[in-house]
């Protein structure tokens, strides 16, 4: 086991999420369900919640990955016919037209009006690894031109989530939910960027990335079929990407 990254991840967590029972943003992806299984190993009181259309590949896939973990699992499905409303006003309050932020905002408004009717007030994400685990196809297209090539794509990558993320915590404002990101703060950004790139991507034609990542999940107890799972984006596993092109 990766002994280091696995303490710097506990590091950050602790230092970023002081009440103990909290929700966790939840795909079944490697991502989200590594940060839940080592928050529930901290002793943290855990509760999953997932978000998507109806039959969404997010709400089938964590079923199924929850199925072996058996940890509280709330699903919300969106409502079609009330969606193109939502979608609206959130870009009107965000106002950006960058599509991405707008696709993450609407997801984490679903997310936060599921946590507040549980009366959960904290949710926590395990954004931060997919920028600084070379999660993104975007690394396969850089990466024949050397490290700095990463790095640099690293550091956009970083401050674009980053500033979404404060938008995020905007629109989950409404329900008095707080959007935590431990895997974001400056502390775990710093160590992470000093794991090899060898240990996130090897090249061009690796489509798995993560490496590191998915080697920890493997040893702390993730189930096998959301560890050597690709990558699908929030936007894309919950059809929120699709249903907001209709819209417009």
């Amino acid at each position: 086991m990766n002994t280091e990254l696995l303490k710097n991840i506990q590091d950050a967590i602790k230092k970023t999420v002081p009440k103990k029972r909290i929700a966790i943003a939840f795909s079944g992806g490697v991502d989200s369900t590594l940060i839940c299984k080592i928050l529930h190993d901290l002793e943290y009181d855990v509760t999953l919640l997932t978000i998507g259309f109806s039959e969404s590949h997010d709400i089938l896939f964590a079923k199924e990955v929850n199925a072996k973990l058996e940890f509280p699992h709330h699903i919300l499905e969106i409502d079609g016919d009330a969606f193109g409303k939502i979608s609206s006003d959130i870009h009107k309050k965000i106002q950006t037209d960058n599509l991405s932020w707008n696709e993450n905002c609407i997801a984490f408004y679903y997310v936060s009006k599921l946590a507040r009717s549980l009366n959960l007030d904290t949710v926590v994400t395990a954004n931060g690894i997919d920028e600084l685990f070379c999660g993104y196809n975007a690394y396969r297209e850089v990466i024949p031109h050397g490290e700095s090539a990463v790095n640099d794509l690293m550091d956009q990558k970083l401050d674009n989530e980053i500033k979404m993320m404060k938008a995020v915590n905007l629109i989950s404002s409404e329900f008095e939910v707080t959007i935590l990101q431990p895997l974001l703060s400056s502390e775990f950004v710093n160590f992470a960027k000093s794991v090899p790139i060898t240990e996130k991507i090897l090249d061009s034609e690796d489509l798995m990335r993560k490496h590191a990542i998915r080697k920890l999940a493997q040893d702390v107890g993730v189930p096998e079929i959301s560890y050597t799972k690709r990558k699908k984006a929030l936007q894309y596993g919950t059809q929120i990407h699709k249903k907001l092109l209709k819209t417009r």
